[in-house]
């Protein structure tokens, strides 16, 4: 059970921010999150608005684990990040990865709602020009038929990240096709995030900190599903950026790139822009600039919406 400060703390110490965004990912074009200090530094909560309190409450548990429980000591000073590619026109291709210099690794956004298998292909293949591993990610966007039919017709991947949006589907496909499957949403959303193990419906774990309740809750699943874990964002800020780099320096073994270069997606954060060098991003605490605290503030409207939320959700933390 986390040890939560007062409701009233967060509160009287919080800043909501709306970060104006590059391109459209995930339907947005402006994320907003919460953000709060308390003595351990800095915490975010950025929950997204579809997801109902019980969901969200995790989000929150990790931003107060942020902000009032000291850190794990990290094993390294800097994690490789992918480059993340939303599903724009493949002429766009080039401009999205000039923002992940030295990226090895791309992660290519596919089966966007009103787009066809076709301008995947045409997406990835512009992408695979530049890049030398690919890997895919659908949201659990196909059927098992349409992802062996994608997995056929997309070429040499990486691996393909959330395919099908259920564990069995997961589990079928991954015994029809020879490319990698990575389970994303089947373990940040699941009840049992074990289930994709004893399902053997993954070869890849990818997890979220704050989706999982913070740090040490994604340290200790990454240490108990016995499969490769890659660390990803969940279109956090800098702040909660810092967390899950701080995940991915704390675990034991890193085989993959992470996906925690989203960063480069939006126009402005709390801080000033860390580009990756040589594809790598370093590992410390981040505090956000007042002034940049300051000029992203969200309308007072939507600062109340958070405050609103964030009410939802506190008593739920402790579960």
């Amino acid at each position: 059970m986390l040890d939560a400060p007062s409701l009233d703390e967060i509160l009287a110490r919080l800043h909501v921010v709306a970060l104006p965004m590059r391109v459209r990912f995930r339907g947005i074009t402006v994320r907003e999150v919460a953000l709060f200090d308390g003595p351990a530094g800095w915490g975010e909560f950025g929950a997204f608005p579809e997801y109902g309190p019980a969901e969200a409450a995790h989000w929150l548990a990790a931003g107060i684990e942020a902000a009032y429980v000291p850190a794990p000591t990290p094993l390294r000073d800097r994690i490789p990040v992918n480059a993340t590619v939303p599903a724009v026109e493949p002429a766009r291709v080039p401009e999205v990865l000039a923002r992940f210099p030295g990226a090895q690794t791309a992660k290519v956004k596919v089966a966007e709602p009103g787009q066809t298998l076709a301008d995947d292909i045409a997406r990835v293949d512009a992408v695979r020009a530049l890049v030398p591993k690919v890997r895919v990610d659908a949201n659990g966007g196909w059927s098992v038929a349409q992802a062996a039919t994608a997995a056929a017709a997309l070429g040499c991947l990486e691996y393909l990240e959330q395919p099908c949006a259920t564990v069995e589907e997961l589990a079928e496909l991954r015994h029809q096709i020879a490319t990698p499957v990575a389970a994303d949403e089947s373990i940040r959303k699941a009840d049992d995030p074990m289930r994709v193990v004893a399902l053997r419906a993954a070869d890849v774990a990818v997890v979220k900190v704050a989706p999982l309740g913070g740090v040490r809750r994604l340290l200790e699943i990454a240490g108990q599903i016995g499969i490769p874990v890659v660390v990803s964002s969940a279109l956090d800020s800098a702040v909660g950026m810092s967390r899950g780099l701080l995940a991915a320096a704390c675990l034991p073994e890193l085989r993959y790139a992470c996906g925690l270069g989203t960063g480069g997606l939006f126009v402005e954060d709390v801080v000033d822009p860390v580009a990756p060098v040589d594809g790598y991003l370093p590992v410390g605490p981040v505090a956000p600039d007042p002034a940049r605290l300051s000029g992203l503030a969200a309308s007072g409207e939507r600062r109340q919406w958070w405050i609103d939320r964030i009410r939802e959700c506190y008593p739920l933390i402790s579960e």
